[in-house]
């Protein structure tokens, strides 16, 4: 499996994972509007980072929401 390294994310991609992981970690499905509120950014600006993100495979669509590709590490929230 080959790492996924978020220290390669933009700021702005770096605070929508952060935020999608700090939802997901619950397990809940991380919405749109959720993140964006957590990150601070307008949704379009979340929408398209989280699109970026999909597409890197650091998050993966899942119902009406998001939640973590795969990756290598622990999470402590």
């Amino acid at each position: 499996m080959e790492p996924h390294d978020v220290q390669a994310l933009s700021d702005t991609d770096l605070a929508v994972y952060e935020a999608v992981a700090a939802i997901a970690v619950g397990g809940d499905t991380a919405r749109v509007a959720d993140v964006s509120r957590m990150a601070g950014l307008s949704e379009d600006e979340t929408k398209r980072s989280i699109a970026t993100l999909v597409a890197m495979g650091q998050v993966v669509p899942r119902g009406e929401g998001f939640a973590l590709g795969r990756h290598d590490f622990g999470l402590e929230y």
